[in-house]
């Protein structure tokens, strides 16, 4: 049986503290903490821009990792994070969660997560 390609989630972090969503050092020290917790090496500097209007104001972030990518988008209206972290190496899906909430100091967190495609070798 050929191997995931692929381990992806898809997290959605409501009422984060708004301080934090709205800091791009606190954003970008989550990336690195993030990236040391599951042993993942970052590929180049993070991106992290802050824009959009209304609902769809605040930072968005994308981070290269050796394996794939983070993405995140922070909605400052509503105080809420929108995190994907995808990986052909494994990691702990539980360990990402829990670090995501208390990082952020989200009330709630779901998430949706997947083993994506067959390895060809």
């Amino acid at each position: 049986m050929p191997a995931p390609w692929g381990y992806s989630i898809q997290m959605d972090l409501k009422l984060c503290d708004a301080v934090i969503i709205r800091s791009k050092e606190k954003i970008q020290d989550y990336v690195i903490q993030l990236c040391k917790l599951i042993d993942m090496t970052r590929f180049g500097d993070c991106q992290i821009v802050n824009f959009g209007q209304g609902i769809n104001e605040g930072y968005t972030l994308i981070q290269l990792i050796e394996t794939s990518s983070i993405v995140a988008h922070f909605a400052n209206e509503i105080n809420s994070a929108f995190i994907d972290l995808f990986s052909c190496k494994e990691f702990d899906f539980n360990a990402v969660m829990a670090f995501t909430q208390d990082f952020f100091g989200a009330a709630e967190l779901a998430s949706h997560i997947a083993i994506r495609g067959d390895m060809y070798v």
